[in-house]
């Protein structure tokens, strides 16, 4: 069974797009391709730390997360080549459209003061990045077992070539832009 927003992408989205923009192939048609969530941990952490975090993303995102290692030595920030730093996980397919569901239905109303998302955050080639503070929004994680909140960085990739047909597909989908900013 397909996921509910690839099913709205083929039925609303993709023809609303194809109308606006006067596509001639529907190749030509934006789509989002993958989303990749990733969590950095401070090297200066106890290990157990990075453990937690990979257990958070994998609840979050139901993928085994891939861990992130240090590509130099910096002596400033206590940080040595090879040294685990992160971990991150590439969605795609209908593991994408899921996790994109859950992030604009569950998630992100989650977050204290939520007015939208700022539409100042793509790339100029159309993908779309945002930050989250806390990873206790999504609702699979256990308050009670949450040792040290942990930041992550979520990336929209699409096929859009500009940025304005990136924010109308990323706007029909649902994902939900603040007004003037």
């Amino acid at each position: 069974m397909k996921a509910r927003l690839y099913k709205k992408y083929i039925d609303q989205v993709a023809p609303a797009l194809k109308e606006k923009h006067q596509y001639a192939n529907p190749h030509q048609i934006p789509r989002m391709e993958k989303i990749v969530v990733n969590m950095g941990v401070s090297a200066s952490m106890e290990k157990s730390a990075l453990d937690d975090a990979a257990k958070d993303l994998a609840l979050i995102t139901g993928r085994k997360p891939a861990i992130s290692k240090s590509r130099h030595s910096i002596a400033n920030f206590k940080l040595r080549k090879g040294q685990p730093i992160g971990c991150h996980v590439t969605l795609r397919r209908d593991v994408m459209y899921e996790f994109f569901d859950r992030l604009i239905a569950t998630a992100l109303p989650r977050i204290r003061d939520f007015r939208g998302l700022s539409t100042r955050s793509f790339d100029g080639r159309g993908n779309y990045s945002l930050g989250v503070a806390d990873q206790t929004i999504f609702p699979e994680i256990d308050l009670d077992k949450v040792k040290h909140q942990q930041g992550m960085d979520i990336t929209i990739v699409t096929s859009a070539p500009t940025n304005e047909e990136a924010i109308d597909l990323l706007k029909l989908m649902g994902l939900p832009f603040a007004e003037g900013r």
